[in-house]
């Protein structure tokens, strides 16, 4: 997604990480507590990121996430299971000035927890597992392999309920 590198690079996505998806069919139904408008200020006193999570039918999700408050990033989302880990999977769409990813790094996967007005998320690491995995079963085991390896995922990013 080199399209979108500059805005990736200092906000929550830093670029996609996957050319295969975990599910090719979602199967599992939405958790709606993910559900809403999230905000994450930011510590400079820039704009907030925010991320905007919206029911796409019963089992996908519309994910809208911007860095600045003005571009806007769109993802299809759905929630799947891989060695006992509930993930979402994310698969990037394109931007709001309509350009869409020119390669295929277009995935993502990220645990997520929701505490009251607080959700959490942490993005599987690419470092650990590889970013030229070439398929789901490959991408599964590594997973799974290293399920209990505290680095699977990136650090946990905090988001409050929107109060807009």
């Amino acid at each position: 997604m080199k399209t979108f590198l500059p805005l990736l690079a200092c906000v929550l996505f830093v670029g996609c990480d996957f050319t295969v998806p975990l599910v090719e069919t979602p199967t599992l139904d939405l958790d709606h507590s993910v559900l809403g408008a999230w905000e994450k200020p930011k510590a400079e006193g820039g704009p907030s990121e925010r991320l905007v999570v919206l029911p796409l039918g019963k089992q996908e999700y519309l994910v809208a996430f911007t860095g600045n408050g003005n571009d806007w990033l769109y993802a299809r989302g759905c929630l799947c299971k891989v060695a006992d880990l509930t993930l979402v999977q994310l698969k990037w769409l394109g931007d709001s000035k309509g350009k869409a990813p020119d390669d295929a790094r277009v995935f993502q996967f990220a645990s997520f927890t929701v505490s009251g007005d607080h959700l959490s998320l942490r993005l599987l690491d690419p470092a650990l597992i590889g970013k030229d995995v070439k398929s789901t079963a490959l991408l599964t085991k590594a997973i799974a392999d290293h399920k209990a390896n505290p680095a699977l995922f990136r650090e946990a990013m905090a988001f409050t309920k929107a109060k807009d």
